[in-house]
């Protein structure tokens, strides 16, 4: 954690120093997995007894499925223990423990990745606390959960099964372990680090984050996704990056069919090659590395189906070779298309640099980039002052915390005019 003096926008004073004692089971064991109706609502009925916060984890297999479901939820509240719900088998049977947590403030760990999956399934939160993002809030240098527990609780919190393939059945002794210590202590974590949120004066901002999460709406689909395969930046031919795009079409429709991760139908790798080298028939095909595998070759005929209809393609139809740009140009060649832009991004990206430093904050949490980007971009009426700036951070989605820091500083930036600008700032990778 960064040292500061207590108060408005410093950190809060470091814990001090513990030996770190091994958390390696939960106190009161690992709990059974619920699968069924009645074992639900006989934890719901726990649940809703209890009082205080909620800790909410899930568990899902990324890189071993297509989706992007929970295949068990873990819960615990003070006074009720920890429940592990197996949510696949009868997840309609949920519904009591849906009930019993809406309503209740849950506390996660990283959030964004959780609540997705826990929308699927009709899970509601209603008031939220992220420790992942209080941390990021108090400026600690490394914050996943076990680090976290570590600085805070002074508990060592065994890891190593996040990656897992959740949807196995059954589910090994050892994951379920690891699974329940994920909320063993992480009520406990929520009250050590508010009160450190407290102490920097930096709660309110927090309660603002958490509120933002919960409203966030998903996410658009990314256009164009085929063109993230693995080294496409080598292909120059446009009927190769066809032939790219055909392949990958056809395994994201298998592994979405499957619910297979797509790496696992067939690595990008493989789609590269075959679109380089082309092949026309079954023998043609399977003389290529992977494809001449007992699956591959089961799956020869979608494959020679996706290059064949790349070869049929007129040419109006062919993909252009780089991706159509969306929003703005990247901010290192503003100089050329928005000299104006460049200037203000020049004058400003390090204003907000400054006053993150100076609250121990990421800048990328002190105000998004894409905001400060979009604010650059357009600008305000000159001479600017902080309620114009203000008015067009809150436009952005920038919450109320982040406005009153920053938008007297960005004016009084954007007022600076000199009679050479200074260089714009290059560096595409600055947060801001």
């Amino acid at each position: 954690m960064t040292s500061g003096d207590e108060g408005v926008g410093g950190s809060p004073p470091a814990p001090p120093e513990a030996t770190t004692e091994p958390l390696l089971h939960p106190a009161d064991g690992v709990p059974p997995v619920l699968t069924t109706a009645t074992e639900f609502a006989a934890a719901a009925e726990a649940i809703a007894g209890a009082g205080g916060p909620i800790a909410v984890d899930t568990e899902r297999a990324s890189g071993y499925r297509y989706s992007q479901r929970a295949y068990l939820i873990q819960i615990r509240r003070s006074g009720a223990g920890t429940f592990l719900l197996d949510p696949i088998e009868d997840p309609a049977a949920l519904a009591p423990v849906i009930d019993a947590l809406d309503g209740p403030e849950w506390v996660l760990h990283a959030a964004d990745q959780d609540l997705p999956c826990l929308r699927e399934v009709g899970f509601v939160c209603r008031e939220l606390y992220d420790t992942e993002l209080a941390g990021r809030l108090l400026g600690l240098s490394k914050v996943n959960l076990a680090a976290m527990v570590a600085e805070f609780l002074g508990l060592g919190l065994v890891k190593g099964h996040g990656a897992a393939d959740w949807s196995r059945r059954p589910l090994p002794d050892d994951w379920l372990n690891y699974a329940a210590l994920d909320v063993e202590v992480l009520i406990e974590l929520r009250e050590a680090m508010d009160a450190a949120l407290v102490a920097a004066g930096k709660d309110q901002w927090a309660r603002e984050e958490f509120q933002a999460v919960l409203e966030r709406p998903p996410a658009p689909p990314r256009p164009d996704r085929w063109r993230k395969t693995s080294n496409i930046h080598t292909i120059k031919n446009v009927r190769t990056l066809a032939a790219i795009r055909e392949l990958w079409t056809a395994r994201e429709e298998l592994a979405q069919r499957r619910d297979v991760a797509p790496g696992r139908i067939l690595p990008d790798s493989a789609i590269v090659t075959a679109a380089n080298a082309n092949p026309t028939t079954h023998a043609e095909l399977t003389r290529l590395p992977v494809f001449g595998g007992p699956r591959q070759r089961r799956q020869a005929r979608i494959w020679l189906g996706a290059l064949e209809r790349a070869r049929d393609l007129p040419d109006t139809e062919l993909p252009p070779r780089r991706s159509p740009t969306t929003g703005l140009p990247p901010i290192n060649r503003w100089d050329q298309r928005n000299p104006d832009a460049a200037a203000r991004a020049a004058r400003v990206r390090p204003v907000i640099r400054e006053i993150a430093e100076t609250h121990s904050l990421p800048a990328e949490n002190l105000l998004a980039p894409e905001v400060v980007r979009q604010l650059c971009w357009e600008g305000v009426p000159l001479p600017a002052d902080a309620e114009s700036v203000a008015a067009r951070l809150a436009t952005e989605g920038a919450r109320r915390w982040q406005v009153e820091l920053t938008a007297p500083a960005i004016a009084d930036a954007l007022n600076i005019v000199d009679a050479e600008p200074p260089a714009a700032d290059s560096n595409t990778d600055t947060p801001t």
